[in-house]
């Protein structure tokens, strides 16, 4: 963004909840069912069907309140926000209303601390997180001839939580998103799949000129569905909010809509403001009362919070901040490497293997850690084969790690029986670095004389004619010393 100016943003989380049925009705809560087939009178919103809180809604909401440090609020009460859309059947959309049974709380992330002064993390403030329901689903490209839609969504709980206008970049936008999706996948209150809509957001934008206390005018970026979209978009709204003020212009205060395909925010509509909605209280649902002995049921329930599990590994085994994060990605990928780390003795050793040949396999596969075809246990033999340095990187990663996937057996036995254990005799190293220095005069010259850069070059050949079962780190030694005698 152009100097002279500062982002503000301030996003709205919309997190549909892992509950087995409906924010108010019996009807069950998945994806993938035909069209239609997962609805009944209370979320059709057919006159008379009433409307009855699912409780474990409410146990996850709570959940998530204490891991944000929020207040839980002992009374809410839940409003009629009315609009009409085609995947609205009701006309209007059952919501929290002043009062969310969220208030307060924070996030921390790295975010742009260095540049805002800070030496720790930059903390954002969450405003409240507050539970309603889902609307249905618009198809606009199945025919050429007709809009469809499709209720199974309608109804589906959800948690909005709504950020504080507190970050002001798009880099600290994505941070802030990935912070609360690994804390509700962590939390198992969301399946966290951002291209199924169950994790998603819009973005309130706006800029003001550096040292101005007032906001700016507010412009609404909505459903974005990617960490990606949500810098490109926030990126390109800045931008085109500043060459505007450049202009002479206004920004107008609307709706607008992410186009990826041309990378631009499209306006959509004028921004409603809250008298558009005829908020009224929802007559056919009491208040929600929360007791303080389930507020301590839910404390008690929750498990190592992400963020606590980032920052135990990176003091454990010295991971840097990103690392952390990937590992922590899921409660499952997170559970897989404590389990390698655990049996293979090395925290590092472990992450690189997650971070490289497990990440790539599941990536070139399409699956979860869940589907991976190696067990932790076997995973962890070959890191303890690698560290101990029976067996080279080179040889685990090109030769046993894809046998191991293929089911052909366990680390130590496919080395025995292939002998691919590495070589650390030192006098069998020196005979070849001998062999190899000799047959390339001229590099050795060139390396004596200051080009140190062909280092590389002797020591690929070296571990070549090992057939890559060479001690690496021992080879570096013994080339050294040869080079230093002349």
């Amino acid at each position: 963004m152009k100097s002279g100016y500062e982002a503000v943003i301030g996003l709205e989380v919309h997190v549909q909840l892992r509950t087995r049925s409906k924010m108010f009705c019996a009807c069950r809560n998945s994806t993938g069912a035909p069209p239609n087939s997962h609805t009944c009178p209370v979320c059709l919103g057919l006159p008379g069907a009433l409307p009855t809180l699912n409780a474990e809604a409410v146990r996850m909401a709570l959940s998530l309140g204490l891991a944000l440090g929020a207040t839980i609020q002992p009374q809410s009460a839940f409003y009629r926000k009315q609009y009409f859309y085609p995947d609205l059947p009701k006309g209007y959309q059952i919501t929290q209303g002043p009062v969310a049974i969220v208030e307060g709380g924070h996030m921390d992330i790295p975010g742009e601390a260095r540049v805002r002064g800070l030496e720790g993390p930059v903390r954002i403030r969450v405003e409240r997180a507050h539970l309603e329901e889902d609307a249905g689903k618009s198809h606009h490209d199945l025919d050429g001839t007709a809009s469809h839609v499709d209720l199974n969504r309608a109804g589906v709980p959800l948690l909005e939580i709504v950020g504080a206008p507190d970050l002001r970049s798009a880099q600290e936008a994505s941070d802030y998103l990935k912070a609360l999706h690994r804390l509700v996948v962590g939390l198992g209150i969301c399946d966290g799949n951002m291209e199924e809509g169950s994790f998603r957001c819009d973005a309130n934008v706006s800029v003001r000129t550096l040292g101005v206390e007032a906001f700016g005018t507010r412009v609404e970026v909505k459903n974005l569905n990617s960490f990606r979209f949500v810098r490109q978009a926030l990126d390109h709204e800045l931008e085109r909010q500043v060459a505007l003020l450049e202009g002479g212009a206004a920004v107008p205060m609307e709706t607008r809509g992410w186009d990826a395909a041309l990378g631009e925010t499209r306006g959509q509509r004028t921004k409603e403001a809250a008298m558009d909605y005829r908020y009224f209280p929802e007559p056919d649902l009491p208040l929600l009362v929360v007791d303080p002995t389930e507020i301590e049921a839910a404390r008690a329930a929750l498990p190592e919070l992400p963020d606590q599990r980032i920052r135990r590994w990176r003091e454990a085994f010295q991971l840097g901040q990103e690392e952390a994060q990937t590992l922590a990605q899921s409660p499952a990928f997170a559970a897989y490497f404590e389990r390698v780390a655990s049996l293979s003795g090395s925290g590092r050793g472990a992450a690189a293997w997650m971070l490289g040949e497990v990440c790539r396999t599941l990536n070139d596969r399409g699956i979860g850690i869940e589907a991976l075809p190696l067990a932790p246990e076997d995973l962890a033999g070959l890191v303890r084969l690698v560290e101990a340095r029976t067996l080279s990187f080179g040889t685990a990663k090109d030769q046993l790690f894809p046998a191991m996937l293929a089911g052909e057996g366990g680390a130590e036995e496919l080395m025995k029986t292939r002998g691919l254990a590495q070589v650390s005799d030192r006098a069998a190293i020196e005979g070849l670095v001998a062999q190899i220095l000799e047959a390339n005069p001229g590099p050795v010259a060139q390396i004596q004389s200051g080009k140190e850069s062909l280092k590389g070059f002797l020591v690929g050949q070296i571990l070549k004619a090992g057939q890559g079962r060479l001690d690496a780190k021992l080879v570096n030694e013994v080339l050294a010393e040869a080079l230093a005698k002349g």
